[in-house]
């Protein structure tokens, strides 16, 4: 059997990366048929959008997506194509697992944190106007569906994955009414799931704790804004956004992407680590049940971090995304 998969290369480095990805995948036998389709700056010319109906058509046929980062066109009224793609195909659950990585030395060891984000609400709403000159309001929505249905989302994946405890983040002090109707979806599904403990903490701080100890967290669920910005703290926990994976999941369809952005300033130079997305790939072919491919796959990043003889620049080495790559796919 055959998945086929929409591809979207990305702008920036996103065709050094995902390319690198596809070889490893290839190179460890991964029954993936790549279907290429446009996103980002680049489809802008062509189709007059970030994020074309043709590839959101791509990704709802297939079901399984994986893209390298995304740019938004600036100041031509272009809604983010992340934001549109989670939001058309309605993506709601924003994955993001943390690991510290064998090699990868970072003044936390032994991270291992599970990062949950509603996607589709919260300010990412995109409602705001002009209520007088000078003056903007932007509206942040909280409902008790979509925070309940990330809920159950949380407490069936730890359920799944034996995970114990998990930290519902919020500012309920000062948004009351939306933060408070979250907060109060979570323990109201985290009444049927007893035997995983719960709590909750103000997003500010969840932040500092953080930064003490992230080891004392185990899962995360966060609304989309704190999502967002705690997300890429955790990610610098273990090394940085460059060996960080992510997904957006919904009910039928799951996209996995790197959480890194275009990196223009070396983009073709042959300097992007390319870990991103091939640990989000890992994520894909665990999603559909390829457990050995991707321990194979695992145990090869994890021989090459150890050695540390082929490290990209951002953890500290010389190697070139091919070398690294390549490094890779002779531990395979």
């Amino acid at each position: 059997m055959k998945y086929r998969v929409t591809l979207i290369q990305g702008d920036g480095i996103g065709p050094e990366v995902t390319r690198a990805t596809c070889r490893v995948l290839a190179a460890a036998g991964a029954p993936i048929e790549w279907e290429d389709a446009p996103g980002g700056a680049a489809a802008v010319a062509q189709y007059g959008s970030p994020m074309p109906q043709e590839t959101l058509d791509s990704i709802q046929r297939n079901r399984l997506g994986l893209k390298g980062p995304l740019e938004t066109p600036k100041g031509r009224g272009f809604r983010s194509a992340n934001v549109t793609l989670r939001q058309e195909l309605n993506l709601f659950c924003g994955y993001r697992p943390v690991r510290s990585l064998p090699g990868v030395h970072t003044p936390y060891q032994g991270v291992d944190l599970v990062v949950l984000r509603e996607n589709t609400e919260d300010l990412y709403a995109g409602i705001e106007h002009e209520i007088g000159r000078g003056t903007i309001m932007s509206l942040k929505v909280s409902t008790a569906a979509a925070g309940e249905r990330i809920a159950r989302w949380a407490f069936e994946h730890m359920r799944n994955r034996g995970r114990r405890h998990i930290t519902c983040c919020h500012k309920a002090q000062v948004v009351p009414l939306a933060d408070g109707a979250f907060v109060d979806a979570f323990y109201e599904i985290g009444a049927g799931y007893p035997f995983i403990g719960k709590a909750d903490l103000p997003v500010d701080n969840l932040a500092f704790q953080l930064a003490q100890d992230p080891n004392q967290f185990d899962t995360l669920l966060l609304q989309n804004l704190y999502g967002d910005i705690l997300s890429d703290l955790a990610a610098g926990l273990v090394g940085g956004l460059g060996v960080a994976p992510g997904a957006n999941i919904g009910d039928r369809i799951a996209v996995f992407e790197a959480v890194h952005g275009t990196a223009p300033d070396i983009a073709g130079q042959g300097k992007a680590n390319p870990l991103s997305v091939l640990l989000s790939a890992l994520l894909m072919l665990e999603y559909v049940g390829e457990a050995k491919i991707v321990q194979r796959v695992e145990r090869a990043i994890f021989d090459v971090l150890e050695q540390g003889r082929y490290r990209t620049g951002d953890l500290g080495g010389t190697a070139t995304t091919d070398q690294f790559t390549d490094a890779i796919i002779d531990k395979l």
